[in-house]
C-alpha cells in the first residue's frame, strides 16, 4: 500500500500541473487556425485539467497513467485545439512509467507509446501552416524520448543501489556465518584435545589404582611406582588441561607447547606402566609441522587408550615413518580380547577427523588373525589451516 505522503505529493503535482498546463494555453496567443479550449463544452481545458489530474496515481499505475496521458494529448490534437505547454503531464507520464517500471517491459512499453504518438502527431501537423511551426512536433518527440531515458537512468541508479546494499548485507552474514564456522570448529578441536587428554589419563589412572590395590599388602615397593605412576600421570592431564583451556583466555599466562613426536617416547614409558608390551620404532628424521606432530601424538595416545582400555596387558607396537611428503602411524595390537575394541567410539571418530583436517586419512579395523590395527596416513605438506 502506497505511503499517504506519496499520494498527496503525487496529488499537489497532478494539481499543479493541471493548472500550468490551462494556465501557459490561455496565457499564450492562439494559433492561426486552431480551435479555442472554451469550444466543445470547454473540452480543451477539461483534456488539460484531466492529463494534470491523471499523475495524481502514476507511482500506483504507472502504465494506465501513461496510456490515459498518451491517449489524451492524441485527442487533444486532434480536435485541433491551440498549442502550449500541454505536454508537461505526459512528459512526467513517460518519466513515471521508466522509473518506476521493471526495466525492459517499462521500455518496450515506453517505446511503443511514443512511437504511435509520434505517427499522431506528424499527421496531425501535417497541415500546419506556415510549415516552420511543425517544430513542436520534433521537441515532443525529442523531449518524449529524453523524459523516458531520465526515468529508466533513475531506475537503474535505484536498483544498483539496492543491489550494492544486498551484497553488503550478504557479505555481512558470510563473515556471521564464518566466524560462526570458526567457533564451532574450535569448540569442536577443544572437545577432541579434551577427551584424548582426559580417556588417556583416566585409563592409565584406573589400571595403575587397580595395580595399587592388588599390591599394596603383597609389593609396597609396587604400589608406590603405581601411585607415582598415578601423580605423574595426573599432573601431566591437569598441564595438557590448562595448554587447551589456555585459548578461552585473553593472556599467555601458564600455556605450554602443544605435545608432538617429541612426546611419544613418554606415552610408550607410561603405556609399558600400565602393563603393555609395547615396542616403539620412530623413525622421523627431520622436521615435521606442529599440527602433524600434536595429530600423530594423539593418534598414537588414542591408540595406546583404547588397548588398555578394552583389551588391557598384551603386545603393541608403534611404528612412526617418515616418507617424502606423507608421515605414516601403525599403532597394532594383539590379543584374544582385543575384538571388544571393535566397536567404534568417540576416540577413534576424534582421530578420523583429526586426519581429515590435515587432508589425510585413518583406518581403524580388527586384525584377521586377532587383534586390532590403527592406520593413519598425515602428509607433511598441507594448505588446511588446522590448530596445533
Amino acid at each position: 500500500m502506497r505511503r499517504p505522503g506519496a499520494l498527496v505529493q503525487d496529488l499537489l503535482l497532478g494539481c499543479f500541473v493541471a493548472v500550468m498546463q490551462v494556465q501557459g494555453t490561455l496565457a499564450k496567443p492562439q494559433d492561426v487556425g486552431s480551435r479555442p479550449l472554451t469550444e466543445l463544452g470547454h473540452l480543451g481545458i477539461a483534456l488539460l485539467v484531466a492529463s494534470g489530474l491523471v499523475l495524481a496515481v502514476r507511482r500506483r499505475w504507472p502504465v494506465a497513467v501513461f496510456v490515459a496521458s498518451a491517449l489524451i494529448s492524441l485527442a487533444y490534437f486532434v480536435a485541433g485545439f491551440s498549442d502550449g505547454p500541454g505536454w508537461i503531464g505526459l512528459f512526467v507520464a513517460l518519466y513515471t512509467l521508466t522509473a518506476y517500471g521493471d526495466g525492459r517491459r517499462s521500455l518496450l512499453i515506453a517505446g511503443v507509446g511514443i512511437a504511435v504518438l509520434a505517427t499522431g502527431w506528424l499527421i496531425v501537423g501535417a497541415d500546419v501552416e506556415p510549415r516552420a511551426a511543425i517544430g513542436w512536433v520534433f521537441f515532443r518527440i525529442a523531449a518524449s524520448v529524453m523524459a523516458a531515458a531520465l526515468g529508466e537512468s533513475v531506475r537503474s541508479r535505484r536498483v544498483a543501489v539496492a543491489e550494492a546494499l544486498e551484497r553488503a548485507a550478504q557479505a555481512e552474514r558470510t563473515r556471521e556465518e564464518e566466524a560462526r564456522s570458526r567457533v564451532d570448529a574450535e569448540r569442536l578441536r577443544i572437545a577432541r584435545e579434551v577427551h584424548d587428554t582426559v580417556a588417556h589419563a583416566i585409563a592409565i589412572i584406573n589400571v595403575q589404582a587397580g595395580v595399587t590395590a592388588y599390591m599394596l599388602d603383597q609389593r609396597p615397593d609396587r604400589a608406590r611406582e603405581a601411585l607415582v605412576t598415578i601423580e605423574q600421570t595426573s599432573a601431566q592431564a591437569l598441564q595438557e588441561m590448562r595448554t587447551v583451556l589456555g585459548v578461552l583466555r585473553n593472556d599467555d599466562d601458564g600455556r605450554v607447547p602443544h605435545p608432538g613426536l617429541g612426546q611419544v617416547h613418554e606415552l610408550a614409558v607410561v603405556a609399558r606402566d600400565a602393563g603393555l608390551d609395547l615396542t616403539l620404532d620412530a623413525d622421523t628424521a627431520g622436521e615435521v609441522p606442529s599440527s602433524v606432530g600434536t595429530t600423530a601424538y594423539r593418534i598414537v595416545q588414542e591408540a595406546l587408550t583404547n588397548v588398555i582400555r578394552h583389551v588391557g596387558p598384551t603386545r603393541v607396537t608403534v611404528a612412526l615413518s617418515r616418507r617424502a611428503d606423507v608421515l605414516e602411524v601403525l599403532v597394532t595390537n594383539t590379543g584374544p580380547k582385543a575384538a571388544a575394541a571393535t566397536q567404534p567410539g568417540r576416540g577413534i571418530t576424534g582421530m578420523i577427523e583429526r586426519c581429515e583436517l590435515l587432508g589425510g586419512d585413518l583406518t581403524a579395523a580388527p586384525l584377521p588373525a586377532g587383534g586390532f590395527e590403527v592406520r593413519a596416513r598425515l602428509p607433511l605438506v598441507t594448505n588446511a589451516a588446522v590448530p596445533a
